[in-house]
């Protein structure tokens, strides 16, 4: 039983902050991707453009986990 309570409370809001931009950062890059497949299938000319531009988003969107696991290994 002390341990359920130990790791709950160890279990605290800056871990729900991580957990939130994780699951931000997945939905978005889950979005990119499929607005980028649509993208190509309208106009497969451009698909180098948009395979470019999809990866520095996608860089982009997961640096948002990597700065939240950063700003809470700081205030803890």
């Amino acid at each position: 039983m002390n341990d359920i309570i130990t790791t709950l409370a160890a279990f605290n809001s800056y871990h729900i902050a991580v957990a939130f931009a994780a699951l931000g950062a997945a939905i978005g890059i889950g979005l990119l991707g499929s607005k980028a497949a649509e993208a190509t299938g309208r106009n497969p000319g451009a698909a180098g453009n948009i395979l470019t531009l999809s990866i520095i988003l996608a860089a982009l969107i997961e640096g948002i986990v990597i700065f939240a696991i950063f700003l809470t290994k700081g205030a803890l």
